[in-house]
């Protein structure tokens, strides 16, 4: 597989299927799920490391994870347009979040991008042969 090095150019379209595929939730919902499984809300909070959506997706730590997840999955290290790609989605779907929507660090987010992006790369790949 080839990964293009330059930036992602299908951006939206990237950006919709990632916001599509995270896992928000309300405090009303968390806190009945925390009900459901007999425990305290700050308990299930604390379990689950639960944040703001928007905090969450600008956390260092998950952008550390998704880098880590996307050089695994390209075999290669990280280019700097790749890691730019990255932080581009991570801040683009952080600023998209509502300002009550919560989310975990116990997700799929890093495998999630990691998947769109190499995706994505080998499309610019395709089109950048095609083109010469």
């Amino acid at each position: 597989m080839t990964h293009a090095t330059q930036p992602v150019t299908g951006r939206d379209d990237l950006l919709a299927r990632f916001t599509q595929g995270l896992s928000t939730r309300t405090l009303r919902h968390v806190a009945e799920e925390a009900r459901l499984d007999g425990e305290s809300l700050k308990d299930a909070v604390e379990r689950y490391e639960i944040d703001y959506a928007w905090q969450v997706l600008g956390s260092q730590r998950l952008l550390d994870a998704c880098v880590a997840a996307l050089g695994a999955r390209l075999g290669d290290p990280v280019s700097d347009a790749h890691r730019a790609s990255v932080v581009d989605v991570l801040q683009s779907a952080a600023a998209a979040q509502s300002t009550d929507a919560l989310m975990s660090f116990d997700n799929d987010v890093p495998e999630h991008l990691a998947t769109l992006l190499c995706v994505e790369f080998d499309r610019q790949s395709v089109r950048a042969t095609e083109a010469a």
